[in-house]
């Protein structure tokens, strides 16, 4: 089947983790879903590859749309995928409002440390002193660590995960699918074409020999401040909690209306 991933893209497999979490689940189409995704190769993921509705929309706006979507059709189980240039840096600030907001969705990030599609950019995930196209020199910036951002915004399920770790990252998309409220799961991706190249990581077997061997989080290790650097990405699940979601808050505030009449 021809895909528009390169090769070595982690993309396929965060598909593949995505899938078989809605067939674990118990759904054998689709139906009663609809995905929203922004610019950039993870935003290929749900489109065209998913028998399934979904908004392909203008870059970082994929979470904009999502919540509109959701207040429109209640519903619908809604799924933002995307990149980590496309939903932390364009569209960073409408991420940690969702959060915030613990809107009712799942927003999925396959997060390869740059802007791969459009040339191999410095994004808010790539680690200090790394080179890409525009930080030849090395990036003077500490990254943002999107799953503590995300935790620490008011999301009620957080989990990373790798492309090395499919099965794990399977467990965590079904459980972030049956919560209510806001939940967010962190994928690190291969971009050998891209990354790899510039930043000297190598091939997709260099970067699936790297992500085995980050540590793994214990259950109730607390979550703290943390930058992030290679060596250090810690990964499992970050905060598993159960609030009421945006809709459920709306819901209550109509009804306190309607005891006011």
């Amino acid at each position: 089947m021809p895909s528009p991933f390169c090769p070595g893209c982690g993309n396929g497999i965060i598909t593949n983790a995505f899938l078989r979490a809605v067939r674990e689940l118990g759904h054998y189409s689709l139906e009663g879903f609809a995905f929203v995704s922004g610019i950039g190769c993870g935003a290929w993921i749900p489109s065209p590859h998913f028998n399934a509705d979904t908004l392909h929309t203008t870059h970082g706006r994929a979470i904009a749309f999502a919540t509109g979507l959701k207040l429109a059709r209640p519903e619908l189980k809604v799924v933002v995928i995307s990149g980590d240039g496309d939903l932390a840096g364009i569209g960073g600030n409408h991420l940690i409002h969702a959060a915030r907001r613990n809107v009712d969705m799942t927003v999925i990030c396959s997060n390869n440390y740059n802007y791969a599609m459009t040339g191999g950019q410095v994004s808010p995930t790539t680690f200090t002193r790394d080179t890409t196209s525009t930080s030849p020199y090395g990036n003077p910036e500490r990254p943002f660590d999107l799953a503590r951002l995300v935790a620490a915004a008011g999301a009620n399920y957080v989990a990373r995960w790798t492309t090395a770790h499919p099965i794990q990252a399977s467990r965590a998309m079904k459980t972030a699918l049956t919560r209510r409220g806001f939940t967010f799961i962190e994928m690190l991706s291969q971009c050998p074409t891209a990354y790899g190249r510039r930043a000297k990581v190598g091939d997709a077997r260099a970067f699936i020999d790297w992500f085995k061997k980050l540590p793994v989080r214990k259950k109730d290790d607390p979550v703290g401040h943390h930058v992030p650097t290679h060596d250090t990405m810690d990964l499992g699940v970050f905060v598993d909690r159960d609030e009421p979601g945006l809709l459920e808050q709306i819901d209550m505030i109509v009804r306190r209306g309607g005891d006011h009449n």
